[in-house]
């Protein structure tokens, strides 16, 4: 019990937590408004507007910043860590999206054409993220992290 109540009381910890948090609601909400209907895979599933892993790491990263500064190594692993979370969320993981959305396709055209794939085959496309995508999650992660060191 005592670890998790100083988990509850690291600022750090909770406002990343807090921008994962609040950039899954968002995406959440979001993706009902567009498709007018709720999909309660969006609420922990990735891909989507605004970046849950860029808002995490972001708010990570500020709030480490100014509750140890910008010398201190706690930020340098969080921003380095940031860094290369954003990276691959826009780049190898988008990549691996467009890849399985052309992989679906083509098992669509096999199946089409008679052969037995079942849909238990189909890759989740959803996964990586536009650069608006990482650009928003960043700027959300980086007002919680503000946010989260002013009032905590």
């Amino acid at each position: 019990m005592e670890f998790i109540n100083a988990l509850l009381q690291n600022t750090v910890f909770m406002a990343a937590a807090t921008g994962w948090l609040v950039a899954q609601v968002l995406k959440t909400l979001l993706d009902a408004f567009l498709n007018k209907g709720f999909s309660l895979e969006r609420l922990t599933g990735s891909g989507g507007m605004p970046s849950s892993h860029s808002a995490t790491v972001c708010a990570l990263a500020t709030s480490a910043g100014i509750r140890y500064g910008g010398g201190s190594f706690e930020f340098a692993v969080c921003a380095i860590l940031a860094i290369i979370v954003m990276y691959d969320a826009r780049g190898v993981r988008r990549e691996t999206g467009i890849q399985a959305k052309v992989i679906n396709e083509m098992i669509g055209f096999f199946q089409n054409m008679g052969k037995t794939l079942s849909y238990e085959d189909k890759l989740k496309e959803l996964i990586g993220h536009t650069p608006l995508q990482v650009l928003a999650g960043a700027i959300l992660g980086i007002a919680i992290g503000a946010l989260y060191c002013l009032w905590m």
